[in-house]
C-alpha cells in the first residue's frame, strides 16, 4: 500500500500539473476561452509597461506571455505525467514563475482577487516541493544516529581502560 507521502506527492503533482497546463494553454491560445485569453494579452501588455527594462532587452508583452505560457504547458507536463527527479525540477521552476507573476501583479498595483490564485498556487507548489524532498528514512537514520552514538561510547570506553 501506497504511504500517505506518495498518495499526497501524486495527487498534489497531477492536480498543479493539469492546472499549469490549462492556464498556460490559455495564456497561448484563444481555443480555450477568448475571453479569458484576452484579459491574459491586456494583463502582460500592462506588465511589459511597467518594466521598459524587458522592452530594452527585446521581450515584449507577447513573448512574455508566451514564455511564461510555454513554461507553464511545459512544467505542467513533467509534473503530471514524468517520474522522478524532473518533477522537482518542473515545481521549482513553476515556483519561480509564481514569483514572477506574484511581482508583476504587485508592480502595476492590482488588487488581492487578482492575484490569489498565483499565491495559492505557489503555496500547494512549495508544499509539494517540501513533502517531496523529505527523506523517507528519516527514522532509520535516528536509528542509526544512536547506534554510531552508542559505538562512540564503547570506544571512548575502550580507550579509557
Amino acid at each position: 500500500m501506497a504511504s500517505p507521502r506518495t498518495v499526497t506527492i501524486v495527487a498534489l503533482s497531477i492536480a498543479l500539473g493539469l492546472f499549469f497546463v490549462f492556464m498556460g494553454t490559455i495564456k497561448l491560445t484563444p481555443r480555450l476561452s477568448k475571453d479569458a485569453y484576452s484579459e491574459m494579452k491586456r494583463a502582460y501588455k500592462s506588465y511589459a509597461k511597467a518594466l521598459p527594462g524587458l522592452k530594452k532587452i527585446g521581450i515584449s508583452s507577447v513573448l512574455l506571455r508566451k514564455i511564461i505560457g510555454s513554461l507553464e504547458v511545459g512544467c505542467g507536463v513533467v509534473l503530471t505525467l514524468v517520474p522522478g527527479r524532473p518533477k522537482d525540477v518542473a515545481n521549482f521552476l513553476l515556483l519561480l514563475v509564481m514569483l514572477a507573476v506574484l511581482f508583476f501583479h504587485q508592480l502595476v498595483g492590482d488588487p488581492l482577487k487578482r492575484y490569489a490564485h498565483a499565491l495559492v498556487f505557489g503555496i500547494l507548489l512549495t508544499c509539494r516541493l517540501l513533502i517531496a524532498r523529505q527523506s523517507d528514512d528519516r527514522p532509520e537514520r535516528e536509528d542509526s544516529r544512536e547506534e554510531q552514538q552508542v559505538n562512540d561510547q564503547e570506544k571512548n570506553k575502550v580507550k579509557q581502560s
